[in-house]
Formats: C-alpha cells, structure tokens, sequence
C-alpha cells in the first residue's frame, strides 16, 4: 500500500454546518500531494444531501488529479442513501478499514 495515503474520521452529522469545514479539511491534503484519501464513517451517524454532495465535489477534485478518493465502515442509513441515489456505484467503497488495506495490497 502507498505510503501516501490518509485517513479521515469525521464524527457525528455530516451536513451543511459541517460539510464546508470537511471540504477544506479534504481539499489541504490533496493540495499537499496525498495521493490516496480514505474517509472511515464509522463515527458518522448521518449523512443529509449536503454532506452527499460535498462527498462527490471532492471525489471529483480527486479524480481530476489521478488521486484515490475511497469510503469505509458505513452504517446502515447511510449505506441506504448511497444505494438509493446510486452512489455506491460511484464511489470506491469498503466493508471497514482492513479490507481497503487488503484490496490496495492486492494491486501493489
């Protein structure tokens, strides 16, 4: 697995009061050249159409600069808002943070 990748925990509601300040948060590090972002939910316990659409603004900034933008550990209410808007065929999601870790050493 890249050395450069870095995980994010962000906890509690993520939606409009908070998605801004994640956003930036997310935004530095690919600024600084971190090459693989992995955001764990499992201390997240909503996800309203804000914080969705701040997940996808950044995915795409990821994207546009050949960088990994991944997702792990959802519990179930946001797993349902992914399926329902069809995101979980968007993103790279992961069941928890060790099979992100097993996948990416597959591929190294």
């Amino acid at each position: 697995m890249s050395s450069n990748v870095q995980v994010i925990e962000p906890a509690g509601i993520l939606d409009s009061t908070k998605a801004e300040e994640f956003r930036a948060s997310v935004e530095a590090l690919l600024d600084e050249g971190v090459e693989a972002i992995l955001v764990d939910l499992k201390d997240i316990t909503f996800i309203d159409s804000s914080g969705l659409g701040t997940l996808v603004v950044l995915l795409k900034k990821a994207r546009s600069l050949n960088h990994s933008f991944c997702i792990c550990s959802m519990n179930d209410q946001v797993r349902m808002l992914f399926e329902l808007t069809s995101m979980d065929r968007v993103f790279e999601i992961y069941e928890n943070r060790q099979a992100f870790e097993d996948a990416k050493l597959k591929v190294s």
